[in-house]
C-alpha cells in the first residue's frame, strides 16, 4: 500500500474511478444535500477499497447490481487535512453504491440565504471544490490523478435553475423510482417528488479531477456574448449582468486565439457565471462553466485577464492535470504563461509586460511571507501533513510561469511553441507529475539541461538568478515614480493620465511597505484611491493605510471586508491588521471578521482563522 497523493486517502494499489453517476436532493431549508453516489471503477477489485469524506454521514453501501449490501467502516478520528477515511470491503466489483447526506458545514459548498442576494427572495448554493473539497459534497477518490466523467440529476426547488461544470441535458418532473435509494436513506419518501420541485440534468463526457466538479444554483439569467459563451448571474442583478456582458464581449476572440497557440477548444462550451461577492477567488475554471468573482468587473475590459487565465486552464490544468498538489506550478505556470500570450494578441504587448510586472512584485512579496518556510519557495514542494489552501501563493503562478518563460527564452518562441502543442497533445485528459513533464522536456528538447538548471527551478527555494525581471517603457516609468514617492513627491497628473487600474496596482504595490501618514492622506486625497471600484486597486491603497497607521481609513477597510469575500483581498488586508497593526487594529480585525465570517466562504473562513491566530 502507497498513497499517491499527500492530500488523499486512495492508495496506489486500487483501481481508480473513472466514472460517477449522482442524484442529489437539495435541502435549503437544512442545507443538506441528500445524494447517492454510484461508483465505476477501471477494474473489477476485491478487498479494501478506501475513499475521501470530510463531514458526510454514510447511510448505506450497496452492490448497484444485486442491491446487496456491502461491508464498510468508517474512521473514527477525522484527519486535520484529509477528513474522514471510508473504507468499503469489495468482493470482485467494479463498482459501489453509496447513499449519504453532507453536512451544513460542508467545505465545498457556501448556501446563501435570500438576504444575501441581490433579490434577497430566493436562497442560492454554489461550490468550490479547489483544492480537495469534492470529498464533502459526495465520497470519492479526492485526487486528480483519479480522473472522472459523471452524470447528476439534481432535486432543486422549481423556483431555481442550476448550472454546472458539464453539459445541461434537460430540466423535467422528478420521478418516484429515481429516489428509492435515497428514500431508504435519511430522504422523505414525498419530499423527491414535492409538487414545488424540479429536476435538471447534467452530463460532463471528458475525464476531469474530481476538484474541478462544480456547480450553482439560484435564480439565474443569462446573457449570450458569443456563439460559445453565456454570461450567467442572479437575474435580479440586471446591472451586474449587462456589465459583465460588455466585459467579456470579447470571449471568442480569445477563444480563438486560444485555439491557434494550443490547438483544439476540447470542452465545446466555454459559458461564464458572476458569482454572489463571498465568492473566495477570482476565477475558478471549471470546465463548460467558469466561476468568476463580480470583483473582476471593472468597466475597462481589464477583468477579462482573469477570463484569459481560466480559459488557459482549458488547455493547461483541464486538459493535463498536476498529479496531486505537491506539483500545482503544472496547472498554475504553464497557465499564467498561456494567459499572458493569450493577452499579448487580444490586447497588447504593453498590457501584458505589464502583467508579468505586477506578477513579479507579487512573487518577491511571497518570497518574503515564507522566508521562515523555504518549502514554499519550491515549485515542485513537499506537502505531507499540509492543508493546501493555508500556503496558497503565487509562487507556482508567477515562479511557474517564469520557468516556462526561461524556457522560450532558451529555445525561441517558435520552437517552444511547437513544443507546447506536442506536449497539450501527448498528455491531454491525463494527470502527470513534475519528473514527467522533465522527462519530456529533455526527450523533445535534447541538451536542455546542461542549458537550464532544471533541478534548481523546481527543486530550489527562491527565485534563481536567470529568472526574468520584465523590462517595458512604462514598468519603468512605473517603478521609478513609486521610488519617487519616497521623496515626497506624488505622481502628476499627466504622469497618471493614461493609467487603469493594473498601472495603479503595479504602482501601489511598489510603495514602501508603510509610509508617513500624510503622504497617504495626500495621495488619496488627489486621486481618490480608497474609493476606487477596481478592488485590486482599493485593497493595496488600503493595506498601505493599514500599514501606514492611517486609522481614518479603518472605516473604509471594515466596509470593503464585509462586502466581499475573495481571499486575495481578506488575506492581506486582515495579515497587515493582525501583523503590522497595534492593539486598535487587531481588535478591529477581530471584529470584522466576528461579523463577517458567516458571510464569507468555508474556506475563507479557515484562511483568517489561521492569520488571526498566528498574529493575534
Amino acid at each position: 500500500m502507497a498513497p499517491i497523493d499527500p492530500h488523499s486517502f486512495t492508495d496506489s494499489s486500487h483501481p481508480l474511478t473513472t466514472h460517477v453517476s449522482l442524484s442529489l436532493y437539495l435541502d435549503f431549508n437544512t442545507s443538506i444535500i441528500h445524494g447517492s453516489a454510484l461508483l465505476t471503477l477501471s477494474s473489477a477489485f476485491s478487498g479494501d477499497l478506501s475513499l475521501d469524506t470530510r463531514c458526510i454521514s454514510i447511510d448505506m453501501v450497496l452492490d448497484p447490481l444485486t442491491l446487496e449490501p456491502l461491508p464498510y467502516r468508517v474512521s473514527t478520528t477525522p484527519d486535520r487535512i484529509r477528513g474522514t477515511e471510508v473504507v468499503v470491503v469489495l468482493s470482485g466489483q467494479s463498482s459501489l453504491l453509496i447513499v449519504y447526506s453532507t453536512s451544513p458545514s460542508a467545505s465545498a459548498l457556501q448556501w446563501l440565504s435570500p438576504l444575501q442576494t441581490f433579490s434577497k427572495l430566493h436562497p442560492y448554493v454554489y461550490t468550490q471544490c479547489q483544492a480537495i473539497h469534492a470529498r464533502s459534497i459526495f465520497p470519492c477518490q479526492d485526487t486528480p490523478a483519479a480522473r472522472i466523467r459523471y452524470d447528476v440529476v439534481m432535486n432543486i426547488p422549481n423556483s431555481l435553475s442550476a448550472v454546472m461544470s458539464a453539459r445541461h441535458v434537460r430540466r423535467r418532473l422528478a420521478v418516484p423510482e429515481e429516489a428509492k435509494h435515497l428514500e431508504a436513506g435519511s430522504l422523505g419518501s414525498s419530499l423527491w417528488c414535492g409538487e414545488d420541485r424540479v429536476v435538471e440534468e447534467f452530463a460532463m463526457e471528458q475525464p476531469i479531477p474530481p476538484y474541478l466538479f462544480a456547480f450553482a444554483v439560484g435564480e439565474l439569467g443569462f446573457r449570450e456574448v458569443g456563439p460559445r459563451t453565456r454570461v450567467y448571474t442572479e437575474s435580479a442583478a440586471v446591472e451586474v449582468l449587462d456589465a459583465a456582458a460588455l466585459e467579456f464581449a470579447g470571449t471568442e476572440d480569445m477563444i480563438k486565439q486560444g485555439e491557434k497557440l494550443f490547438g483544439d477548444y476540447e470542452w465545446e462550451r466555454f459559458d461564464l457565471l458572476v458569482l454572489p461577492p463571498s465568492f473566495p477567488y477570482g476565477g475558478m475554471e471549471n470546465p463548460r462553466m467558469v466561476f468568476l468573482t463580480p470583483t473582476v468587473i471593472k468597466g475597462d475590459a481589464t477583468g477579462a485577464q482573469v477570463v484569459a487565465h481560466e480559459l488557459a486552464h482549458s488547455w493547461t490544468g483541464n486538459l493535463i492535470t498536476n498529479i496531486n498538489n505537491e506539483h500545482f506550478w503544472l496547472n498554475e505556470g504553464f497557465t499564467t504563461y498561456a494567459e499572458r500570450r493569450i493577452v499579448e494578441v487580444v490586447q497588447g504587448a504593453d498590457r501584458a509586460t505589464l502583467n508579468i510586472g505586477i506578477g513579479w512584485r507579487g512573487l518577491t512579496d511571497e518570497m518574503e511571507r515564507f522566508k521562515d518556510n523555504l518549502e514554499c519557495t519550491k515549485l515542485w514542494n513537499k506537502q505531507e501533513g499540509v492543508d493546501p489552501d493555508d500556503v496558497y501563493s503565487q509562487v507556482p503562478y508567477e515562479k511557474g510561469f517564469q520557468f516556462v518563460l526561461r524556457i522560450e527564452r532558451q529555445i525561441g518562441r517558435t520552437a517552444f511553441d511547437e513544443f507546447l502543442k506536442k506536449y497539450i497533445a501527448t498528455f491531454k485528459f491525463k494527470s502527470i507529475d513534475t519528473s514527467t513533464f522533465l522527462e519530456f522536456l529533455k526527450a523533445n528538447i535534447p541538451g536542455i539541461e546542461k542549458e537550464i538548471n532544471l533541478q534548481l527551478w523546481t527543486e530550489g527555494v527562491g527565485i534563481p538568478e536567470d529568472a526574468y525581471e520584465p523590462v517595458s517603457t512604462i514598468y519603468t516609468k512605473i517603478i521609478s515614480l513609486a521610488k519617487e514617492f519616497k521623496e515626497g513627491r506624488m505622481p502628476s497628473e499627466d504622469d497618471v493620465a493614461e493609467w487603469n487600474g493594473q498601472e495603479w496596482e503595479l504602482y501601489l504595490e511598489n510603495l514602501p511597505k508603510s509610509c508617513e501618514p500624510s503622504q497617504v492622506m495626500a495621495l488619496d486625497k488627489r486621486y481618490r484611491l480608497a474609493e476606487s471600484k477596481d478592488y485590486e486597486v482599493k485593497v493595496s491603497f488600503l493595506q498601505l493605510a493599514v500599514t501606514s497607521k492611517c486609522r481614518e481609513y479603518h472605516g473604509e477597510v471594515k466596509k470593503t471586508l464585509k462586502e466581499v469575500g475573495r481571499m486575495k483581498y481578506l488575506r492581506p488586508l486582515f495579515t497587515a491588521l493582525a501583523q503590522a497593526g497595534g492593539t486598535e487594529e487587531k481588535q478591529l480585525a477581530k471584529q470584522v471578521f466576528a461579523e463577517a465570517r458567516e458571510t464569507y466562504h468555508p474556506i475563507a473562513q479557515g484562511v483568517v482563522e489561521s492569520i488571526l491566530s498566528k498574529y493575534i
